[in-house]
């Protein structure tokens, strides 16, 4: 019996055969762990990551509370876009890591929309 790991990873290996992230529209990579949540921007044709964002950034210190959830999440995908647009970078893949787009990873992605990346 495989577990959920494994699952996931299969999944992604999946995705990662059709999303492949060029320097015109790089891939948004989405990992989430039980306490945090992690976002890069990625240059595949390179293999540089352009910009990232986690809930354990110096942006989430004073945040109280468990950063492990939706509300985080969205800050992440706000945070993200942000960074991304100063860099220039306005479209990218998403690459949503195996995970069912369903809660945080939702959530990351709605709120990289809301602040102006394009997928």
């Amino acid at each position: 019996m495989k577990s959920v790991t494994e699952s996931r990873i299969r999944r992604h290996e999946r995705i990662r055969k059709r999303v492949f992230g060029t320097a015109e529209r790089p891939r948004l990579s989405v990992y989430r762990s039980l306490n945090h949540i992690y976002v890069q921007i990625i240059d595949d044709s390179q293999g540089n990551t352009l910009v990232a964002a986690s809930t354990l950034g110096s942006d989430f210190d004073g945040e109280k509370g468990h950063k492990g959830n939706v509300v985080m999440a969205k800050k992440v995908g706000q945070l993200i876009a942000k960074r991304a647009l100063d860099k220039g970078l306005k479209k990218v893949v998403f690459d949503r890591g195996g995970y069912l787009y369903h809660g945080r990873v939702k959530a990351l992605a709605e709120g990289a929309r809301e602040a102006g990346l394009e997928f």
